[in-house]
């Protein structure tokens, strides 16, 4: 079998698995991204909140009727399901018809929250043009899942390229592509959220990094590297902030290890860091042409429960002391389950075969740390944030078990050399 045919067969089991759950999979966020999309679609805003109100409400009723069937105690009262969807349709009703009411009718998405906290959504329009095709062909419900799907099986198989664009042999890249699938980064990307396109964008970048380190297409590598960071900047423009500060910040320390010993840094680490400074610097440039959001702004949407209380008057103090205890808790917590330090720790070991993309990959990862510390939340759900640390292990995995494939397809090949040697005396 063909290595592409065994990179669309993983993908297509991963597909049809996801099947089990078709609803359900929203956050409290899906709702503004979702509205977003039907109203790019042509929708006014009663008729994108109907749609996206009915589709987070559903997905609730299916999980409380999946919870109370195998509820010990409760298995055998009446389905939870209608009585969940009218109550979550009423209340998310009244908010929007309040804000309605009051004027609040600006911008693409349905007013479900206070609108300095809708402007963030307003600035992240990446998300809702993928999902526009999606729902407009196949409706709301199976066109969020399509494109969950499908930016998931992307997400794997742009894995498998890069490792592929490493040398990795095919059966180590398609368990880099099967690790994407199974860890927390491919859960997380089949949600209705940016997270999925923040991966496969992320992604990209490294592939481009691949390209150009390995010589195998420098020019087309580079682009790679500056249309998928100029594509992270429409999902989420503090991601494409840290994504181009990281590549930066890998190929500076690279040049500076290079100079210690003596040698003049490569020309492909100076274009990738080029391009990661050019990333960075139009990132904060655009995004003042732009008035997005500010990181000042984000503090106070957290400090405040998304602009539900008074501003902070001293939120920078405020929020590095939460950050001391927000990182307190969350070792506590990893230390007590480790799977994802040892996941990072085996990626990180891996990545060493190939210190030059190493450093870019531990950068890319990195980015996924410097997120959660701008969001230091520890009530937010599935870890979704960090989510982009498991490239690591994804991608520094299967080059940790290279010596170890090598090994075991050198053995035979030296075995049946000394029975050639033996038979010819």
């Amino acid at each position: 079998m063909r290595p592409r045919t065994r990179v669309l067969l993983l993908a297509a089991v991963f597909a049809l698995l996801q099947l089990a759950n078709v609803t359900g999979r929203d956050t409290p966020d899906t709702k503004n991204y979702l509205s977003y999309a039907l109203s790019l679609g042509g929708a006014d805003k009663r008729e994108a909140a109907a749609a996206a109100i009915d589709y987070v409400c559903a997905g609730r009723a299916s999980i409380a009727h999946r919870a109370q069937n195998v509820d010990v105690v409760r298995f055998h009262a009446p389905d939870p399901a209608p009585r969940v969807l009218e109550e979550c349709r009423e209340r998310e009703w009244r908010q929007v018809e309040t804000r309605l009411a009051a004027g609040q009718t600006g911008g693409h998405t349905v007013p479900f929250m206070p609108e300095r906290f809708m402007r963030i959504f307003e600035a992240r329009p990446g998300y809702p043009v993928f999902l526009v095709p999606f729902v407009t062909l196949l409706g709301v419900t199976w066109g969020v899942w399509t494109a969950g799907v499908v930016v998931a099986c992307a997400g794997g198989v742009l894995a498998f390229l890069v490792l592929r664009t490493l040398s990795v042999p095919v059966p180590l890249a398609l368990t880099g592509q099967a690790l994407f699938y199974v860890l927390p980064c491919g859960t997380t990307a089949l949600r209705p959220m940016t997270e999925g396109l923040q991966l496969a964008l992320t992604l990209a970048v490294l592939w481009g990094c691949a390209l150009v380190l390995t010589g195998r297409g420098t020019r087309a590598g580079t682009a790679l590297v500056g249309a998928a960071l100029l594509a992270l900047f429409t999902v989420k423009h503090s991601q494409a902030l840290f994504l181009g500060l990281c590549l930066a910040g890998a190929g500076a320390a690279i040049a500076v290890r290079g100079r210690r010993r003596g040698a003049p840094p490569e020309r492909a680490v100076r274009a990738l860091t080029g391009v990661g400074c050019a990333g960075a610097f139009g990132t904060v440039l655009l995004a003042r042409v732009l008035h997005h959001p500010s990181m000042a702004e984000s503090v106070q949407d957290l400090l405040t429960d998304h602009f539900a209380r008074p501003d902070r008057e001293r939120p920078w103090a405020e929020f590095f002391q939460l950050q001391g205890n927000f990182w307190t808790e969350w070792l506590r917590r990893r230390l007590w389950e480790p799977v994802f330090l040892a996941c990072v720790a085996a990626g990180a070991w891996g990545a060493r075969r190939r210190p030059v993309f190493g450093a870019f990959l531990v950068a890319a990862a990195g980015t996924g740390f410097l997120n959660q510390a701008g969001h230091p939340d520890i009530n937010i759900w599935g870890d979704r944030l960090i989510v982009l640390a498991w490239l690591l292990p994804v991608l520094g995995v299967p080059q940790l078990l290279e010596p170890v494939l090598r090994e075991r397809v050198a053995l035979p090949e030296q075995k049946l050399r000394r029975n050639r040697r033996a038979e010819a005396r």
